[in-house]
């Protein structure tokens, strides 16, 4: 009987294009859970470079590491900074009128 090798998928290494990366971390945010969205930065951050990502955003590798991982819990200061330093930005809008 022949066997399967598996691996592990890693989003990062799918996100090849600016709008992969926007069309990623929208879905992140329609989910809306803030573990996701940070884990889904943390993948952003890990194709572009979490070293130039890091250095980018003025924070530490290792922090960001681990503010950005499925388990971390990064302020929204960070989730701006790391935001900003991948060159892209926020836009808010109405889902139901007020």
């Amino acid at each position: 009987m022949a066997t399967t090798r598996t691996r592990r998928w890693d989003a990062a290494d799918h996100l090849e294009s600016n709008e992969d990366i926007v069309a990623y971390l929208e879905a992140a945010f329609e989910d809306g859970d803030p573990a996701v969205i940070a884990a889904a930065l943390g993948d952003i951050a890990r194709a572009r470079g979490m070293t130039k990502v890091a250095t980018d955003a003025g924070l530490g590798r290792e922090s960001l590491y681990k503010a950005l991982s499925p388990n971390g819990n990064p302020e929204f200061a960070t989730v701006l900074k790391v935001i900003q330093a991948l060159g892209l930005g926020l836009r808010v809008s109405a889902e139901k009128a007020l």
